[in-house]
């Protein structure tokens, strides 16, 4: 245990929600509803008595939005990031079940499957793009580096931030100075300072060892952030000084060491992410703090059918999405 943080077990965790369809993507708010991203083409709301519906969209013809990251404005629509290989982007999803484009291209160029897209106190959306590279697996590689961010405010969509070594959630943190970033597989958390609809010059929070690929991210009222790990299924907190501390971890330590042996080789793909050897954790990916505290953490996952959810000691910092009502 660290400051008050406890160690935990997977046989620990408790669930939330039945027959998900790949809830990469947690939002939580403060009636108790919780949303999961839908790979089917939009979002699952589960209400307040455990009720689940799903809101999915079409687009005519295009296939359904492969969402991963999904994220909720102040008017209720749902934003979705694309991942479909076929052509990324974020859209607008209405609770009515419209689909219609939020971004599809940069500087005249389409998005690549899209990963990630957030909304700000500020109504600011941020949308990531992890690689240019196709298929995306030629970037599962620690020398690869042409993920970027983009910026939409008041005065229309940019890229702020490019170069980046796989990129995946970027959340602005609680004092609204700092825009934090996952590297999944430069394997760190990088941060930039927000100035005057810009970022600063990217610099390295923390850095992650060997099996450790950050995925999810969301700040506690303490000012640290907990970081979700896929492959080796791990939660870690880091404080603001920086340590790191490992509250929950589950993997077979011999298929994480394949894995690792491939990433050191440059030769990581797709089944070393879809295959997983574990008891109840399957490649968690996202973390969200719920409950009427707030000190419910939700885990979402690439490769599961429910959340995961264990009691926090500490509250969740409020998303701006929290006083949304569905």
């Amino acid at each position: 245990m660290t400051a008050g943080i406890p160690t935990l077990q997977p046989g620990d965790l408790g669930s939330h929600g039945d027959g998900l369809t790949r809830p990469e993507c947690v939002l939580c708010l403060a009636d108790g509803t919780v949303v999961t991203s839908h790979w089917g083409g939009g979002v699952s709301v589960i209400g307040t008595n455990g009720g689940r519906r799903d809101i999915l969209g079409r687009r005519e013809g295009r296939p359904p939005v492969a969402t991963n990251g999904c994220a909720l404005t102040q008017s209720g629509d749902f934003l979705l990031a694309d991942l479909h290989g076929e052509g990324g982007g974020a859209w607008r999803l209405s609770q009515g079940g419209d689909v219609r484009p939020v971004l599809l291209e940069i500087d005249g160029v389409p998005l690549p499957p899209t990963n990630f897209v957030g909304v700000d106190h500020r109504q600011r959306i941020w949308i990531t793009v992890s690689t240019r590279h196709d298929p995306r697996a030629l970037a599962y590689r620690g020398d690869v580096a042409d993920g970027f961010i983009v910026l939409i405010d008041e005065r229309g969509p940019r890229i702020v931030a490019d170069q980046i070594g796989y990129t995946n959630e970027a959340i602005v943190d609680p004092t609204g100075d700092w825009l934090y970033v996952n590297e999944t597989f430069a394997r760190r958390t990088s941060r930039y300072r927000i100035q005057d609809g810009a970022l600063g010059r990217r610099e390295t929070f923390v850095a992650y060892g060997a099996g450790t690929y950050p995925d999810g991210l969301a700040f506690d009222e303490d000012g640290a952030f907990w970081m979700t790990s896929v492959v080796s299924n791990r939660v870690i907190r880091v404080t603001p000084d920086r340590r790191q501390h490992i509250v929950l971890e589950e993997n077979d330590p011999a298929h994480l060491a394949a894995v690792e042996a491939a990433f050191q080789g440059g030769t990581m793909g797709r089944e070393h992410l879809d295959t997983i050897n574990t008891d109840v954790m399957q490649s968690v990916s996202s973390i969200a703090f719920g409950g009427p505290d707030r000190r419910t953490a939700y885990l979402g996952n690439l490769l599961d059918h429910k959340l995961y959810t264990f009691k926090s000691p500490v509250a969740g910092a409020a998303p701006s999405h929290w006083n949304v009502r569905l």
